[in-house]
């Protein structure tokens, strides 16, 4: 009897592990797709076009470019203004300057917005990558809530087990003083006559 309620409980603990071991595995294949998306995203094939944008973008709003541009604009006014005769290629006004600088900004607008465009597929992207972390992070969470379910549910069948064994031996022990008690009472009886 003992050897078989060894037995049961070896044979307990083994599914209980089996339990636990198959809750790891399938946690850890859910998670793989997760992290393999993680390490290596798609790479980003981009068009010349592309290239070229994300630089001017970088470019112009950068103070390279800012303060290029003002000592550029200063020399085009000091040197037209300075020059002599047929040297005086944009005279006051400057409209040759301002057709430049409308050129410019209208050139440079679609492109920085091309820029923009990319930074939010960029910012998309990486939204996406945040939301496969938190995705994976729950996993995890209830791959836990599932551990701890299982071993409290073994904790609780063990608690069972154990309450239903011991109201065996209260019965036994009861069973045995009570035939200590019929004993002793007959004994007794039969010392009366």
């Amino acid at each position: 009897m003992k050897k078989e309620s060894i037995d049961s409980q070896l044979s307990d603990e083994q599914k209980h592990l089996d339990k636990l071991h198959k809750i790891v595995k399938d946690t850890l294949d859910a998670e793989e797709l997760i992290i393999h998306n993680l390490l290596h995203p798609p790479l980003e094939i981009l068009t010349s076009g592309q290239k070229v944008s994300d630089k001017v973008a970088r470019f112009g709003g950068s103070w390279k470019f800012i303060i290029s541009f003002f000592i550029v604009l200063v020399l085009w006014i000091i040197f037209n203004v300075l020059a002599i005769g047929y040297l005086k290629f944009d005279p006051y006004p400057f409209i040759l300057l301002n057709l430049l600088l409308s050129c410019i900004a209208a050139l440079q607008a679609p492109v920085i917005m091309m820029s923009q465009n990319r930074q939010e597929e960029k910012d998309r992207k990486r939204s996406e990558n945040d939301y496969l972390i938190n995705l994976k992070a729950e996993m995890q969470i209830r791959s836990l809530n599932k551990k701890l379910d299982v071993l409290l549910e073994e904790q609780i069948k063990t608690l069972f087990e154990t309450q239903e064994k011991q109201f065996e031996l209260l019965k036994e022990i009861n069973l045995k003083i009570n035939n200590h008690k019929t004993g002793n009472n007959n004994t007794a009886k039969q010392k009366l006559p």
